[in-house]
């Protein structure tokens, strides 16, 4: 997804690999003359990066606005974000990009950051002392969890070691160790909230890096969450875990591409590009419409689908493993309530759903209680999200926004009582909009780049490479841009250890 993200209750997070934020002073050389491919995050971060370091930028969209999947909107006379929420205030790459941008004083972080499961027929505590819904002990999942699963859980100790070799889904290994309830129930909402993926096919080392690399350590799997949750206690980190922007981080791509135009930097909009080739010598030929341009380096900010087809004629190899990247289509319904009528809502910043309860809701976030801001626009509106659509469905998406909102309002409903009828509806549908990352992923991902890093003067960049958050799409681009100026230590680093999507909750 172009400038990738979290589109639930529950938001992006990252395993920490490093200050790759680029922020401060900025080195390296960089071609004359770029043309980047895509204004999603990625792509316009990458713009940004460029411009800085003396580059003639020019940036070619298809669609016909900048952002991607980062989208600002309104209801009920609320501004309100239709795409990702918030940023992952742990990796410095987004707050930092949003500071340059201009929006430093508008950053705020959640008002409240307590979430619920609703499972089993209750809204139940977002367990604490996790990583990514896997437990470090028993005790940690009580109330979420069976009785009988948490015995299961404490027999793990004793199991024989599972070897997680070069790569193992997620659910799989989970489930071999702690049983499939622990993953049925915690694991799975969670990488779907990300991912609208499937946690049986998920990618352990792709999106849960940090717990890879502790399982291939240790024997047991609740030793090894003990062990990062030991190691996140000595080295406490400080400040909010996230944050928010004031009238929605749909408002950060805006600010960035406004940097970039400052800086002198062309974006055009409703222009796709239809060849790239290279030329002969050391140039790069874009046609885009009526336009062709000749270019030193170019960057390709696209989703995997769409890099495929530009790489086509000169990277035939990197096209191919590029095609093989699924994706997975989601919808938000966002609703506006009467402040009065929405009594019944209970604390918190909302709820996430485990598909194993049969829900049509994957997860629903009081956006009105999660950010302070939207009360404030309005006093007397209330605010609710709630998201559909997973990895293979197909049938839910299928079906049309009246009934959307009405599957939702009934979820809503029987979770939280909530049975006014809202005062405005909106449906914002993302199609193939979420990159799935099953086994094998970064292998693919290292194939591509060694592809790639056969033509001078290319580089990729998205949320369809190293992690779907919006810190992940940014350090992506900024690697692509360090890799232009010859520098390959961010693109190797992120290769190597790809930035997890969500707080796993060790550190709390």
């Amino acid at each position: 997804m172009a400038g990738g993200h979290c589109l639930v209750a529950v938001s992006e997070a990252s395993e920490r690999v490093g200050d790759m934020s680029g922020t401060g002073t900025e080195t390296g050389a960089a071609p004359a003359r770029v043309v980047v491919i895509g204004a999603g995050i990625a792509g316009l971060a990458a713009a940004h990066r460029l411009l800085r370091r003396g580059a003639r930028v020019t940036v070619l969209e298809a669609g016909d606005r900048v952002g991607g999947k980062l989208l600002p909107g309104e209801i009920a006379g609320v501004r309100v974000d239709l795409g990702a929420e918030s940023l992952l205030a742990r990796r410095p790459e987004a707050v930092g990009l949003a500071r340059e941008a201009g929006l430093g004083d508008r950053l705020q972080p959640p008002a409240t950051a307590s979430a619920s499961i609703w499972t089993r027929g209750a809204l139940r505590p977002m367990p604490k002392g996790h990583v990514m819904g896997v437990p470090g002990t028993a005790s940690a999942v009580a109330g979420v969890i069976s009785d009988e699963g948490l015995e299961r859980i404490e027999r793990e100790a004793a199991l024989p070691r599972t070897e997680v070799g070069d790569d193992v889904a997620v659910g799989t290994y989970v489930a071999e160790r702690l049983g499939r309830e622990v993953v049925d129930r915690l694991v799975e909402p969670l990488l779907g909230g990300v991912y609208a993926g499937d946690a049986y096919r998920i990618s352990m080392r792709s999106a849960v890096p940090q717990l890879f690399e502790a399982a291939r350590r240790h024997d047991s799997l609740t030793e090894a969450v003990r062990s990062l949750q030991a190691g996140a206690a000595a080295a406490p980190q400080t400040g909010p875990v996230f944050m928010g922007i004031e009238g929605g981080v749909g408002r950060l791509p805006l600010a960035v591409a406004d940097a970039v135009r400052a800086r002198g930097g062309e974006i055009l909009t409703g222009t796709p590009v239809t060849e790239l080739r290279r030329e002969a010598g050391e140039t790069w030929r874009i046609v885009a419409g009526d336009r062709v341009l000749h270019t030193d380096a170019v960057v390709v900010a696209t989703p995997a689908p769409a890099a495929a087809a530009l790489l086509a004629a000169e990277s035939p190899g990197a096209a191919a493993e590029l095609r093989q990247i699924e994706y997975a289509s989601m919808a938000l319904i966002t609703l506006a309530y009467r402040r009065a009528d929405a009594a019944a809502l209970p604390e918190g910043s909302g709820f996430l759903v485990p598909p194993v309860d049969g829900r049509t809701i994957k997860a629903a976030t009081f956006a009105s209680r999660k950010w302070g801001w939207i009360a404030d626009e309005d006093p007397d509106v209330v605010v609710v999200r709630t998201s559909v659509g997973r990895y293979g469905e197909t049938e839910i998406l299928g079906r049309e926004d009246a009934e959307l909102v009405e599957l939702s309002r009934h979820d809503l409903r029987e979770a939280t009582g909530l049975d006014a009828a809202p005062l405005k509806t909106r449906v914002t549908r993302w199609s193939d909009g979420l990159p799935q990352y099953p086994v094998g992923h970064r292998a693919r991902v290292v194939r591509v780049r060694e592809h790639v890093a056969k033509l001078p003067g290319l580089a990729v960049c998205g949320a369809a490479y190293d992690g779907v958050g919006v810190p992940a799409c940014i350090a992506s681009a900024y690697a692509a841009v360090d890799q232009l100026g010859g520098d390959l230590r961010a693109v190797r680093q992120l290769t190597a250890h790809p930035v997890q999507s969500l707080h796993g909750g060790a550190g709390e």
